[in-house]
Parts: C-alpha cells; structure tokens; sequence
C-alpha cells in the first residue's frame, strides 16, 4: 500500500467564527495547492481514494486534489484526522475501512509527522519538517499486522509547484 500524507494548503489565520476547525483556505493556498497537486501528478502518482481531516481548511486542500486527480469518488473525512487525534486510531480505520493500493490522507501538523513516526520509526519521535501543502511517501506491504513502513520521500511544496507549473 501507498500511502501519501499531505499537509493542508495555506490556510487564514483565523476564521470569521473563531473557531480553529473553519479556517478556510486563502486563495494563495488553494491556487498554490492545485499546482501541488498538478506536481504530484507530474510524479506518475495515483491515489484509489482521499481521507480528510473534517476542518474546513484540510477538507478543501482534499477536494483541490481530487479534482485536479479527476476522480469520481468523493472525499472522506475523518474524526480521527483531527489535529489532537489519535494516529492509533487512524490506523486502525484504515485497516477496517480501506483496501486500496494507493490511498491520500489530508491532514495536520504535527499530527501527520507523529503518524510517520508509527509507521517508520515505531513512535519514537523523527525530527522532520512538514511544510503546509508538502507531501510525503510511505510504502508498506502490510499494515494490518505490523506497523512497518518505508519513508519513500518527503518533498516541500515549493519543489511540488515547480513540477505543477511545467
């Protein structure tokens, strides 16, 4: 399985409402998030199906890309996406909820650098830096009877617009 962790775009500062979970994205962000988007298509990649962090600002990072991706199927959220989630729990519901060989999940920080951590290091803390709308790579053969995945690649948004924009 595939699994490609991508940060939310550029987001405001604050929303209208004050509530951390409706920030929405700037039109910076999300114009900048289709060019990720066109860039991680420019890599040959793939997704089956896209999970998303029920915030708004990740919700609409997740809908760029599966537009830009021309998928039919909608996006997902999930509860346990949320920036103080729970990375076991993710886990476990894609285990439950996803055969797929390619699956995108839309999320936060540091949420999604702890996730990594599970998967690759056996939590023990990876010193890395997860830039909004950057993207990272795992591989694993299995995920439901071990915890064991590969850090294929972790690139910057910058180096994805870059590809997006040819």
């Amino acid at each position: 399985m595939n699994l490609y962790l991508i940060r939310h775009a550029i987001a405001e500062e604050e929303s209208s409402s004050g509530e951390d979970s409706q920030r929405e994205l700037t039109d910076k962000g999300a114009k900048k998030m289709r060019l990720i988007a066109k860039g991680l298509r420019a890599l040959g990649i793939e997704f089956d199906f896209v999970i998303a962090s029920p915030y708004v600002r990740a919700r609409q990072t997740a809908e760029i890309l599966a537009d830009v991706f021309k998928m039919k199927k909608s996006v997902s959220t999930s509860e346990n996406l949320v920036p103080m989630g729970d990375p076991d729990l993710l886990l476990a519901e894609i285990n439950e909820k996803y055969t797929v060989n390619s699956l995108a999940i839309v999320g936060h920080e540091p949420y999604l650098s702890t996730f990594v951590s599970l998967l690759t290091a056996g939590g023990s803390p990876i010193e890395m830096t997860f830039k909004k709308g950057g993207a990272c790579h795992l591989s694993t053969d299995d995920l439901r009877h071990t915890r064991q995945a590969t850090l294929e690649w972790l690139l910057p948004p910058g180096i994805l617009v870059e590809l997006g924009e040819h």
